[in-house]
């Protein structure tokens, strides 16, 4: 009897020690970060091929993300040229045409979205 008692405590003892190992982190260390949405497609194929520093696999594959969730695939592929031509997104900023300041408008959103879920 005594001995299932001490292997019902070794058991329990490991138990214990294997769910304090699992912890939820350092909790002193501040707020967690939230994941980030990720996707593929033809702004993160554009943002990992361009030669800015920040770029990375999770920073562009947010910004395709939340691209797929403001962007129409038109407009995914009028902005991609902005990562070789960054001159055609000032002059689609400044033209007077419709379709360019509505193009504008969406392509902003996007770029202010983009920025509050990819960089906060």
């Amino acid at each position: 009897m005594m001995r299932r008692a001490n292997l019902r405590h070794t058991v329990l003892l490991c138990a214990t020690l294997g769910l304090a190992g699992c912890g939820g982190g350092d909790r002193s260390a501040g707020p967690t970060r939230a994941v980030q949405p990720m996707a593929s497609g033809p702004i993160s194929t554009a943002c990992l091929q361009s030669d800015r520093k920040a770029r990375s696999r999770a920073l562009c594959g947010c910004i395709q993300a939340v691209a797929d969730r403001t962007l129409s695939g038109s407009d995914q592929r009028r902005a991609v040229g902005f990562y070789s031509d960054p001159h055609s997104a000032q002059v689609i900023r400044q033209s007077d045409r419709g379709p360019d300041r509505s193009f504008w408008r969406s392509y902003t959103n996007y770029a202010l979205e983009a920025e509050r879920i990819c960089t906060g």
